[in-house]
């Protein structure tokens, strides 16, 4: 994550301070709290609809796009928390007669918009619901932030929306109103490539898919990832597996995952037609001065894939570590092992799970020889295992930037399962203890 984005949030969520001490003046502080509250939900939902946009800005502010949606999760979840604030607290400013039927209409449309992206909140963190359902449902959070806005534009409020701070928020939500539009818009009234599928293979526990362009050619470079649509379907998130070539040639190795991709690969056909958005990803930085270890969990080898098809030969070496249950799940290993044959500074070690066990942070550093002062290591598989691997190598001092990773899932949960796990594992001897003291009957 980068600073700049968490200053630019920062600053946004509290330049209303600049100007609530002047129409606060002698008003009721708990009610001042509650609309501060309310429009730093507004703020947050509208930075969150800039971040879904993918713009070509939003990975230069947030350092790749699977910090920003990282990012934009969080922003929903506290836009929710803010909105419970600011409901709960009710304050209301003081008035001059009965309260108008424009004011009854805006607190109609903030209880609608608040129960509305609260359900919608909770069915994006609960990762059990299937992709396509979270995926329907996500679309309607702009219409409930439209909902949230009106609200705000017709509720009594201690300024007008002529005055700086209700100018600033007015502004700052019709950003986040038109990033809302522009995700509606079709993908080819977008910045896209159209594609066709020209040839699908079984690779492993994956299917590759090949594709070449049917226009304009989309310009990547090696480890790269971009969202793919096919025959008009929502837009999915695969890892380009091969390197930049002159003809656009693009392939992509896509696993069975989840519900969207498992009944992927008996829809997809040759001559399919496909549109992609991209490209994304800042995997692709690292420094070739330093000596490199690569390690890929199962359908994670595609970035590390590309990468050693385009690795000079005058870089430092790499040692390339995959890991899969079975040999017979690896993907690609073939065109694997031909690259390390073929290029002097490639080593390709393989790990089946099934055979030798859990893969461990010090069993790499004896298998590669890489001396833990001079190394930067790069991983690209699930969550358990990269948290594991993030410790172990901590422990070896290789901690900080020398331990890169991209996240593998761009939709995640809050962390309540691992939490409960927590709680309990910690409660237990406490539990046991008051379990010791009862007196016996």
């Amino acid at each position: 994550m980068r600073f700049t984005g968490i200053f630019l949030i920062a600053l946004a969520l509290g330049l209303p301070f600049i100007w609530f001490p002047s129409v606060g003046a002698g008003k009721d502080q708990i009610a001042l709290f509650s609309q501060y509250m309310g429009i730093t939900a507004l703020i947050a939902m509208s930075i969150a609809q800039l971040i879904a946009t993918r713009a070509f800005f939003v990975e230069w502010i947030f350092g790749g796009l699977d910090r920003s949606y990282i990012v934009h999760k969080w922003l929903g979840i506290g836009a929710m928390v803010a909105l419970l604030i600011h409901n709960t607290i009710d304050a209301e400013m003081p008035r001059r007669g009965r309260q108008n039927v424009f004011e009854d209409l805006a607190e109609a449309l903030g209880e609608l918009s608040l129960y509305g992206l609260i359900t919608l909140v909770v069915i994006s963190v609960a990762t059990f619901i299937p992709y396509r359902l979270w995926k329907w449902t996500h679309r309607l959070m702009g219409g409930f932030f439209l909902v949230g806005v009106l609200h705000y534009l017709i509720i009594l409020k201690p300024f007008s929306n002529g005055d700086p701070l209700g100018l600033y928020t007015t502004t700052i939500s019709a950003f986040g109103l038109l990033a809302f539009v522009w995700r509606l818009l079709p993908s080819r009234m977008r910045l896209s490539f159209s594609y066709k599928v020209a040839s699908i293979e079984t690779s492993g526990s994956a299917i590759s898919v090949s594709f070449v362009p049917m226009g304009r050619k989309l310009r990547h470079q090696a480890g790269q990832f971009a969202f793919v649509s096919f025959a008009g379907q929502e837009p999915h998130a695969f890892t380009i597996s091969s390197a930049p070539r002159e003809d656009g040639r693009i392939r992509m190795s896509i696993a069975a995952r989840g519900d969207y991709t498992r009944g992927l690969g008996r829809k997809i056909t040759v001559g399919m037609k496909a549109r992609f958005e991209g490209p994304y990803g800042h995997f692709t930085r690292y420094k070739p001065a330093k000596p490199q270890i690569w390690i890929a969990a199962g359908v994670g080898i595609t970035p590390f894939l590309a990468r050693a098809q385009a690795l000079p030969a005058d870089d430092a070496p790499v040692h390339l570590v995959y890991t899969v249950r079975n040999r017979a799940d690896a993907v690609h290993l073939n065109e694997l092992s031909a690259l390390a044959k073929a290029k002097p500074n490639l080593k390709l070690h393989l790990h089946v799970s099934s055979d030798r066990g859990r893969l461990h942070a010090a069993q790499i550093i004896d298998q590669t020889g890489a001396d833990p002062k001079d190394v930067v290591i790069s991983f690209c598989g699930p969550q358990v295992m990269r948290e594991s691997l993030k410790r172990g190598f901590g422990k070896l001092g290789i901690r900080g930037r020398k331990f890169r990773s991209e996240e593998f899932e761009i939709r995640t949960g809050i962390g309540v399962r691992r939490l409960a796990d927590y709680v309990l594992e910690r409660g237990q001897p406490i539990l046991a203890g008051f379990a010791g003291r009862r007196p016996a009957n």
